[in-house]
């Protein structure tokens, strides 16, 4: 059984007519309600992120910046991120699930987790929203297994299409946080170059696999693999949390670096093998992005049935 975070209340972060809106989370808990996969899920009930622990990623200063904003009605935050009155709640309540998604899964109470969440969270910085995003979810969740849960070593695997800034930024110079992101190149927000590999204690523990457009989906698979199990190895993850971001299809209107629905199969059958080869099996998936509703529902779909069927049992990996 894989824990799956969804709630009504994702809805509330209203963005009108923008690319990430409330219709990519009700299209994709429809199929998967239709499909009976959300049936065989764990439900968990979760509480809101505390400052506590978005204090380890975010300024405080700007959180309640971004509360004010909200207060005030919305608008744009930033040139690409739309606030509406209830985005920082659900903000809030968005990093909250990856938070519990990682104690339960760290606690062994289950092996994986998928938490479908908005907004998206990869491109925020530590003072500043970016690129659809508000809080860094998957780095809030990262650090507090390291802060709270007594990991010494969680590996970050982002497959969005855009390049996940903010959570590199976060860990530039942590060497217990591992980073790889694959991602087309050269395009949005311009960073995720090879060369850039972390500084100081982590230097070496950030991989970037830059892609450009029109390269063969074998060849995607085949470099995401090897240098996946390349970093895997040499970071021996306790955890892997993955920044889902299904927006590399061919048919998203943003993004499409050519993949398939079916991609994503092999895409998650390689990190749940990472994850099993040192950390039994434990990885907390986390949407990101992915525009083309119709093709989001799918993508998802081919994951979490993949998690269903591929991961480990507690205690058995």
């Amino acid at each position: 059984m894989t824990l799956l975070y969804h709630d009504p209340r994702f809805l509330e972060h209203k963005t009108g007519a923008h690319p990430e809106r409330p219709e990519r989370l009700i299209q994709v808990v429809r199929h998967l309600e239709r499909t009976g996969l959300a049936g065989r899920c764990g439900r968990p009930a979760w509480q809101p992120v505390s400052l506590a622990q978005l204090g380890r990623i975010h300024s405080l200063d700007y959180a309640a910046a971004v509360k004010a904003y909200a207060e005030a009605g919305g608008g744009r935050i930033e040139e690409d991120t739309v606030v509406s009155p209830g985005s920082y709640d659900v903000a809030l309540l968005a990093a909250g699930a990856v938070c519990d998604a990682v104690r339960r899964v760290v606690a062994g109470e289950d092996s994986s987790a998928l938490c479908l969440v908005r907004p998206p969270g990869h491109h925020a910085l530590d003072d500043a929203a970016m690129g659809f995003c508000l809080f860094n979810n998957v780095a809030i969740g990262a650090r507090l297994a390291t802060a709270e849960l007594g990991l010494d070593r969680v590996l970050i695997v982002d497959w969005d299409v855009h390049h996940g800034n903010g959570t590199q930024a976060a860990f530039w110079r942590d060497g217990q946080i591992g980073f790889l992101s694959i991602h087309r190149w050269p395009f949005y927000p311009g960073s995720g170059q090879a060369d850039e590999t972390g500084a100081g204690p982590a230097l070496g523990t950030k991989l970037n696999l830059p892609i450009e457009m029109g390269t063969p989906r074998r060849r995607y698979l085949d470099v995401f693999r090897a240098q996946l199990e390349w970093l895997a190895a040499k970071i021996q993850p306790q955890l892997v949390i993955v920044s889902a971001g299904f927006d590399s299809h061919r048919d998203d209107p943003i993004g499409s670096l050519g993949l398939e629905t079916e991609d994503f199969v092999p895409l998650s059958e390689a990190v749940l093998d990472v994850a099993r080869e040192s950390a039994g099996g434990k990885i907390v998936s986390v949407l990101e992005g992915g525009y083309n509703t119709g093709v989001l529902a799918g993508c998802v779909e081919a994951h979490l049935q993949t998690l269903l069927e591929k991961s480990p049992r507690p205690g058995e990996a």
